[in-house]
Formats: structure tokens, C-alpha cells, sequence
């Protein structure tokens, strides 16, 4: 119940700072990368060449987002169901630890 606490405290903290930040300014929300382009341009005075072009751009910046947002959400499933597995493995080895005579394990009841 603890942990749940405190995991609903940072979500409302994190939501907060962001409400707040999205309403105090004109933001653009733009990517690393073409940040990193003006600020590689206004150091070297616009010589510098890239030594590597995408294979494949998108159409358009929406077809861009969502296939961010589709890896995203298959990144996030992939570490959530490790996340499960693990957590539900040491419960299965904490219960049969407690199951498990003490002194003895693997021993079997007499009967």
C-alpha cells in the first residue's frame, strides 16, 4: 500500500509540473534533432555535413509521431511483461519456500 502511495504521489507531481509548464508560455514541441542540427550549424558556421542520411523519411510529422509513439508503447509492453514476469516468479519461490518444511526441502510429509 506503501509503494502504491508513492507512486500516485510522483504521477501527480509529474502531472502537475507538466500542466504548469504547458501553461505558462509558447512551447514548441519539437525533437532532439533538429535542435542538435542548429546548434552543430551555429558551431562549425554551417560547414559541417552530415555522414548520414535516413533510408526512409516520413511522409509527413504524424506518421513521424506515431510511429515514435507505437515504439514507445512496444518498448513499454516488452519491459511491463518482464517487469510481471519476474515479480510473479519470486512470489511462486516465496510460496513454496513458505510451503516447504523447515530444514527439509524437498522433503516430502510422512504419511
Amino acid at each position: 500500500m506503501k509503494l502504491e502511495l508513492i507512486v500516485l504521489a510522483i504521477i501527480v507531481i509529474f502531472v502537475a509540473a507538466f500542466a504548469y509548464i504547458s501553461a505558462t508560455g509558447n512551447h514548441e514541441w519539437g525533437g532532439s534533432d533538429d535542435q542538435s542540427e542548429g546548434v552543430i550549424s551555429d558551431l562549425t558556421g554551417g560547414t559541417y555535413q552530415p555522414w548520414f542520411h535516413s533510408i526512409w523519411e516520413p511522409p509527413s510529422g504524424e506518421i513521424e509521431s506515431l510511429l515514435f509513439a507505437l515504439q514507445a508503447a512496444i518498448g513499454s509492453i516488452i519491459i511491463g511483461y518482464f517487469l510481471g514476469y519476474y515479480r510473479a516468479m519470486a512470489k511462486m519461490k516465496a510460496a513454496k519456500a513458505a510451503d516447504e518444511p523447515e530444514g527439509k526441502p524437498n522433503a516430502r510429509p510422512a504419511r
